[in-house]
């Protein structure tokens, strides 16, 4: 090779080096940086509530920081479209729950993405019973009385929502429409401060997850009346269900997960599978989760393939529930 020509080359190399597809990230090299955990829901919430603990548990596996980023807006929508369209490169993940993930599909005309195949599944973090809880001011204190107080007054009460689509409309409408009765929604922008108005009482209820509402309970800042799981609660034995409390056709409870956008190289996707496994055996974890009422989920409904199976029954299941329901 003459001397000019391998001037020539020299010369050239850096241009040839940036005009090189990027690589996807390999498992030895991820994470190199911090990772952003987008919650598409306001602070204060339930999955606000379990993301930043299974963050902050995930982080001594990685060995990087995981930043939580709360995006809310259109009942989760804004924030879990801002993952679909994030580099699928395993920095940008998502922490939702079964209304932008799955129930939103059938909710809204206008989605631009479609939870089945736009996010690869990591896992399944927790599924969680949801407590009914009432305004101090309301002087309600069973479901009993709440149910007459709805014939009562129809449209005079109110439920307060995290927004169209999210856990906490999609429980309300769904006993409504069980029961035959008719009350006010109001959406708010996340679960945080619809609960606020539900302290201050500007809302006279709040169907919500455990990890937000029992706490609250204790500290007598609202009236807790019932769960919506199959059970009663080892952390408020005294907290009917609404099959006990004289409501047997409701039953509900909320799933939580992580996703990334779809594209996420196989290896990425299985060192964030390892770091959230490996969070389910922290101790500290598993107290918090205790705490809040929230079980660990089990081992063979763990990982990719479950999550992905339970997203799409969910699509199914709300778009039968909600086939009627007039939305935005």
């Amino acid at each position: 090779m003459n001397r000019r020509l391998a001037v020539s080359l020299l010369a050239l190399a850096p241009a040839l080096v940036l005009a090189l597809p990027t690589l996807p990230a390999a498992a030895d090299t991820y994470p190199s940086r911090p990772i952003t955990m987008v919650v598409p829901f306001a602070p204060g919430g339930t999955t606000d509530v379990l993301a930043r603990i299974v963050a902050e548990a995930m982080e001594k596996s990685l060995g990087q920081n995981v930043l939580v980023e709360n995006v809310g807006g259109a009942g989760g929508r804004t924030g879990t479209e801002r993952v679909v369209k994030a580099a699928p490169d395993g920095y940008t993940i998502l922490f939702a729950n079964m209304g932008p993930m799955a129930a939103s599909r059938a909710l809204f005309k206008d989605q631009r993405y479609d939870p089945r195949t736009d996010l690869a599944p990591v896992g399944l973090v927790a599924d969680v019973p949801m407590v009914m809880a009432a305004s101090k001011k309301s002087g309600i204190t069973d479901l009993k009385s709440f149910i007459a107080l709805i014939k009562e007054k129809g449209d005079g009460v109110t439920f307060g929502s995290a927004g169209y689509g999210a856990t906490s409309d999609m429980a309300p409408n769904l006993l409504l429409h069980l029961t035959g009765l008719k009350a006010t929604i109001v959406p708010y922008q996340g679960a945080g401060p619809a609960i606020r108005d539900l302290m201050g009482g500007f809302v006279d209820a709040v169907i919500d997850q455990t990890a937000t509402l029992l706490p609250l309970d204790r500290s007598n800042s609202v009236k807790a009346l019932a769960v919506t799981g199959p059970a009663r609660l080892p952390q408020a034995p005294d907290l009917p269900t609404f099959v006990e409390a004289g409501v047997p056709e409701f039953s509900m409870t909320v799933w939580n997960a992580i996703s990334v956008p779809k594209g996420t190289p196989q290896p990425v996707i299985d060192r964030l599978v390892a770091a959230l496994d490996a969070s389910f055996d922290s101790p500290r974890l598993k107290q918090r989760f205790y705490d809040l009422a929230v079980p660990v989920p089990p081992a063979e409904a763990r990982g990719p393939a479950p999550l992905q199976k339970l997203v799409d029954a969910e699509v199914e299941r709300w778009a039968a529930v909600f086939k009627d329901v007039s939305r935005p």
